[in-house]
């Protein structure tokens, strides 16, 4: 597992290192520094902060703003409202997929210890946690259709959205939502690659 997890850190320093020197941005090579060693913190170390129940503000600001507007960064030069809106966005569907994978997993993690939200919130909170991270991350483009209406085809993901969020607030089985973690990661990915399309029919058509 751990020559495994160097091998993927090596990739993403190495993948990072040409986009610092393509962009010109090299400042960038602290943020792929934090990157690395957040990714190592979460379980690992003696105190991995997933186990704190920090583990879902790290996910937020890495997989969300990070990611969202480092690769704007890149690619634009600038920062707008459209990368703030998305990246936080990104960052909630990322939230809500570890939301749904710690309430599966509260009963395992009280009994050793692990705090993670999910257990510190408590079963009932946590899952309207999830539901709430879902609807805001949805909801949250609306506030672009002003500028470009090519942004409601984001929404074709409104019933997988759903779907994942009945199963997480209905279900008492804890087992049904290994799925939701899948509709999770679909969720987003349909999100990011609408949208996309959204910018580029917006700019071409």
């Amino acid at each position: 597992m751990k020559r495994a997890a160097f091998l993927c850190f090596g990739l993403a320093a190495l993948a990072g290192a040409v986009l610092v020197v393509l962009s010109q941005q090299w400042w960038f090579a602290i943020v792929g520094v934090a990157a690395v060693f957040a990714a190592w913190g979460y379980t690992g170390g003696k105190k991995p902060y997933g186990y704190l129940g920090l583990g879902d503000i790290f996910v937020f600001i890495f997989f969300g703003l990070v990611a969202t507007l480092g690769t704007t960064l890149t690619q634009a030069g600038r920062l707008n409202v459209d990368a703030w809106i998305m990246a936080i966005s990104t960052g909630l569907f990322a939230c809500a997929l570890l939301m749904a994978n710690n309430v599966r997993d509260i009963p395992g993690d009280r009994e050793v210890g692990k705090k993670t939200l999910a257990v510190r919130l408590g079963d009932a909170k946590a899952r309207l946690t999830f539901a709430a991270e879902m609807a805001v991350g949805m909801v949250l483009p609306l506030l672009l259709v002003s500028y470009n209406p090519w942004v409601l085809l984001v929404y074709a993901m409104t019933p997988l959205a759903l779907a994942a969020s009945a199963t997480v607030l209905k279900s008492k089985e804890r087992r049904a939502l290994i799925p939701v973690l899948k509709q999770c990661g679909l969720v987003n990915l349909g999100f990011t690659v609408l949208y996309a399309l959204a910018v580029l029919v917006h700019q071409y058509v």
